[in-house]
């Protein structure tokens, strides 16, 4: 593939008459990691979900691996956010439910493959991210920083090209923070997986390739990192 693996052109986005983002740009290359930085109400968790195909850009496009992802059908957006994206979370939000490895397994699994093959691969996930211990734990039984490790194995495990995070550290202490944020860089750079990293702290910003600030709606390239 040549040129950008996921591209963001003069994205508008309204709720009511206030925009949340006005014209917005950003680009992705394969394997990059990419910081969305800026305060609280910038629009950067607007741009992720535009650029995620969770919510559609009133104005500009979005493309991703040289398709319209605005202009995709839902049913067809929807099997591209469960199998070549992953999602990164400030809460993880697992499966109060069900247990660590098979919060890790449910890509695979709602991708059709059968139980024991999905947490076989889980369960290597789990290892390589070091809390392969929680496995069969609930996630209600685990730390805040075992949590996010779990998260990260879910977002990994179909061998998703992007991987979207928003905030991942934003509820852990600055140790476990950084253990996470340590140990997704390796899995992301093993993988080549891309990331878009939103976040408002500069140490998880120092993290990523470059870094792109959003500020009132608009983007802005910073600097190489």
């Amino acid at each position: 593939m040549t040129g950008p693996l996921l591209r963001a052109d003069g994205v508008v986005k309204l709720f009511g008459s206030t925009a949340a983002l006005d014209g917005a740009c950003l680009s992705i290359g394969a394997g990059e990691i990419v910081a969305v930085m800026g305060p609280s109400g910038s629009g950067k968790s607007t741009l992720l979900h535009c650029l995620a195909g969770i919510v559609a850009p009133d104005a500009g496009t979005i493309t991703y691996d040289g398709r319209d992802l605005g202009g995709m059908p839902d049913v067809p957006r929807s099997a591209l956010r469960r199998t070549e994206f992953g999602f990164v979370f400030q809460f993880g939000q697992l499966v109060p439910e069900l247990s660590c490895v098979e919060n890790v397994a449910l890509p695979l699994r709602l991708g059709g493959r059968r139980r024991r093959q999905a947490e076989a691969g889980a369960r290597e996930w789990l290892e390589r991210l070091e809390v392969a211990d929680v496995a069969d734990k609930r996630p209600g039984e685990v730390s805040g920083g075992q949590g996010q490790r779990v998260a990260i194995a879910r977002a990994l495990v179909a061998g998703p090209k992007v991987i979207f995070t928003d905030e991942p550290t934003g509820a852990l202490d600055s140790y476990n923070g950084e253990r996470v944020m340590d140990l997704m860089t390796e899995a992301v750079r093993e993988t080549g997986a891309a990331v878009v990293l939103v976040t408002h702290d500069a140490r998880v910003a120092a993290y990523a390739d470059r870094e792109v600030v959003v500020r009132d709606g608009r983007t802005r390239e910073v600097a190489s990192v």
